[in-house]
């Protein structure tokens, strides 16, 4: 099947994943997560991209982002790409490809899910069984959005407009974003989430879907049933 191409649309944010080849390891040491981080960070004020939210698993990563340009998103994966893998090639005595092909990445309509993203993000630990609870796990996003912890973690997050408005000062917000965990992501909701990252759908209504198609110039969402895909997300 041709690939779809992905949409570009500046100022809206995407879930992105990124998984390594085969399911391999991508992180095996404290030092690949911090090299990594420093990769993204620098390449995500180079070509102005925002992030919001972000979890990295020892084989995958996920992003919730809004690029600032067309080309914002592609030219932040492939620099970081190119240099985590000759770190971790040279690291590690191994050649060849560490990741499983192109970054999958899906606009998401920030009004109805951009929260229910960042949570379904931050918990992915959890959901793996790696930690009880996502304050637990260093390398992600949680500690800086549901408890204002500063550090070289997550100094460089930028908070999304949806999350400020949970308060009028920090502490009302962190205090708004630890509430929202107490509850948990509909199966209906976790549905949407990885349908729509596997298949390149957009995430949001039918409103949304139908407005990013015409931007976009492109299918936005599912137009029949077809046979069940084997859930590759979690």
């Amino acid at each position: 099947m041709a690939r779809l191409p992905r949409y570009v649309i500046p100022c809206q944010p995407q879930h992105i994943i990124q998984r390594g080849n085969n399911r391999q390891v991508i992180f095996a040491a404290e030092a690949d997560y911090q090299f990594f981080r420093d990769a993204l960070v620098e390449a995500a004020s180079k070509h102005n991209l925002a992030i919001h939210a972000y979890v990295w698993m020892t084989n995958h990563i996920h992003l919730l982002a809004t690029p600032g340009k067309e080309d914002s998103i592609s030219k932040v994966f492939q620099s970081v790409g190119r240099r985590y893998v000759q770190y971790f090639n040279y690291s590690y005595k191994r050649s060849g490809t560490l990741w499983e092909g192109r970054y999958r990445a899906t606009v998401v309509d920030s009004e109805q899910y951009l929260l229910t993203l960042m949570r379904y993000i931050e918990l992915n630990p959890v959901r793996a069984g790696m930690v009880a609870h996502p304050r637990d796990y260093p390398w992600s996003s949680h500690a800086f959005n549901a408890q204002g912890e500063s550090g070289l973690n997550s100094n460089w997050l930028t908070p999304h407009e949806e999350y400020s408005r949970l308060g009028r000062s920090k502490d009302e917000r962190q205090s708004a974003y630890r509430q929202l965990f107490r509850a948990a992501i509909s199966g209906q909701d976790l549905k949407a989430i990885r349908e729509s990252t596997h298949k390149g759908w957009a995430l949001g209504n039918e409103r949304f879907k139908e407005q990013i198609e015409a931007l976009a110039h492109r299918q936005a969402s599912s137009k029949g049933v077809g046979r069940p895909r084997k859930d590759n997300n979690r």
